[in-house]
């Protein structure tokens, strides 16, 4: 699911720095078989020696499960391993397709409004799975590990069991470097997405997955380390398994907004022009989605993964739509308060009554903005003398509060207007700025692969910033505008004002 071009194929992502299990062994190295379980084990490197111990925990080793992210064969055996345990027969098929690596084709005919793929409960990954290995899910449960970590985990888990898990045909089919910003270096962020919010956004991600390994270590792993061994649990496979669950974890609402991994159904690409998910359908007991238009054979099926603006597309899938496709994309405005602003101490301590910051960001789309944005730029200008309504210009600007949004202050409005447009104006000089530089930016990296996985994240952070520049200048032609209108209407009343005082001065 939403797996991007493969232009670069395994080139994407940088090696992974952890030494793990289940490599062909070289004259060097011996597989030893650590015993987890009476009926299971798990495979971990060894060395044969001390010297040869210290260059491998040096050596970055790519994770030893998954795939090619366009492998067939894998996705086949996927395909038989499904139906033989219980998957009905399918009107589409895995293929290799334009728009993402693989994808499910229609083999059929399939109508506008008809149900596919009934996918049952027996074969979706959730909180509620059994573990092939029960006394490492046991301890989860007993520590109250929430739903995301806890599948995080279980997905490590099995997967490290190779074919003696259940879904190893499903993990084996699951791309080895999944397409996330949580493989971005902190210097590629740092250099791609300057002018993007979304960098913020990436960062704070990385920071709470890493957060979350480093607390179930400290809480669980340290304290059972038969259970959950450093060389399998680490922060190298945390990272390829928040990967997957970012990029194909589905809430299904008819199971009380329950998360879960849905194979076979997580084949299916995203189309901005689709308005179908995926649920569970009680009367048949499976995961379903219905289409909302019909399909050819030989056509891609596909479904949507949420009303997502392309920087959010990006941040968890890896990839960015063609610019003016996405109807739902949106670019985050960063607005603050003026330090030099009188009443700055009384306006912030408004904000944070109702969960602000002196500083926010509010989306912007091609058709305009939310309200809670012009509240909050009503707040920023307004005098000392309005100081007895800052909190309801506060309550107004999050969307937390239940309050009325729609405020209007006409006495503040054009210069929230012009507020507005030069917070504009700065994002946009910050886009121009990137995208000019872009074309020049040095690239001198010695390996090929690397400067593939370079000139890659250059291509999606030029389309990102291209899709959000887009919308910021709409949002500054409606400002100017609405300003010029203003300022016009000022002058007609003005002149009115003119005649009408020469008429009665007569």
């Amino acid at each position: 699911m939403a797996e991007a071009s493969r232009i670069f194929q395994t080139t994407l992502m940088p090696s992974l720095s952890q030494s793990l299990s289940l490599r062909k062994p070289c004259c060097s190295q011996t597989i030893s078989l650590r015993r987890t379980s009476p009926a299971l084990i798990r495979c971990t490197i060894s060395t044969s020696s001390s010297d040869t111990t210290k260059a491998a925990a040096t050596t970055p080793q790519p994770i030893p499960w998954g795939c090619d992210v366009d492998s067939l064969d894998n996705a086949a055996a996927l395909q038989k391993w499904l139906t033989d345990s219980g998957l009905p027969p399918q009107k589409m098929d895995i293929q290799k397709v334009d728009i993402g690596e693989r994808g499910l084709v229609a083999t059929n005919n399939i109508r506008k409004g008809e149900k596919l793929l009934f996918v049952p409960p027996s074969l979706v990954i959730s909180a509620n799975s059994e573990w092939s290995f029960p006394e490492a899910g046991e301890v989860l449960k007993r520590y109250d590990v929430p739903d995301w970590p806890l599948i995080a985990t279980y997905l490590i888990s099995e997967a490290s069991l190779m074919k003696s898990s259940r879904w190893s045909n499903y993990i084996s089919a699951l791309p080895r470097q999944p397409y996330s910003l949580l493989y971005w270096t902190r210097a590629e962020l740092d250099r791609y997405l300057e002018a993007s919010q979304i960098r913020e956004r990436a960062i704070e991600r990385i920071n709470n997955v890493t957060g979350t390994y480093n607390d179930l270590k400290a809480r669980i792993f340290s304290k059972h380390p038969n259970l959950f061994p450093e060389e399998v649990f680490n922060m190298e496979t945390f990272r390829w398994s928040f990967g997957i669950l970012f990029s194909r974890m589905v809430r299904l609402p008819s199971l009380d907004g329950r998360v879960a991994l849905v194979p076979w159904a997580d084949m299916l690409n995203h189309s901005c022009d689709v308005e179908t998910f995926l649920d569970y359908d009680k009367s048949t007991k499976g995961v379903v989605f219905t289409t909302d238009r019909p399909y050819q054979p030989g056509e891609q099926v596909f479904i949507s993964y949420g009303r997502k603006s392309n920087g959010e597309l990006l941040l968890s899938y890896g990839f960015v739509p063609r610019q003016g496709t996405n109807p739902r994309d949106s670019v985050e405005l960063p607005l603050s308060l003026k330090r030099s602003d009188k009443c700055y101490e009384e306006k912030v301590e408004a904000l944070k009554k109702h969960g602000l910051s002196a500083s926010q960001c509010y989306p912007l789309q091609v058709t305009g903005w939310p309200l809670e944005l012009m509240a909050y730029a009503y707040l920023v200008v307004s005098p000392p003398s309005m100081i007895g309504k800052f909190e309801e210009m506060a309550a107004a600007a999050s969307n937390k509060s239940t309050t009325n949004k729609d405020i209007r202050i006409p006495e503040l409005e054009e210069q929230a207007f012009q507020f507005i447009l030069d917070s504009c104006e700065s994002s946009i000089s910050k886009y121009t700025k990137f995208l000019q530089a872009s074309g020049s930016m040095d690239l001198d990296i010695t390996s090929p692969k690397q400067l593939n996985r370079k000139v890659f994240l250059k291509q999606l952070a030029v389309d990102l910033c291209n899709s959000e520049q887009r919308i910021l200048f709409r949002a500054q032609y409606i400002l100017r505008r609405r300003l010029r209108d203003m300022k016009r209407g000022e002058l007609k009343a003005l002149r009115l004002f003119d005649s009408v005082t020469k008429f009665f001065n007569k």
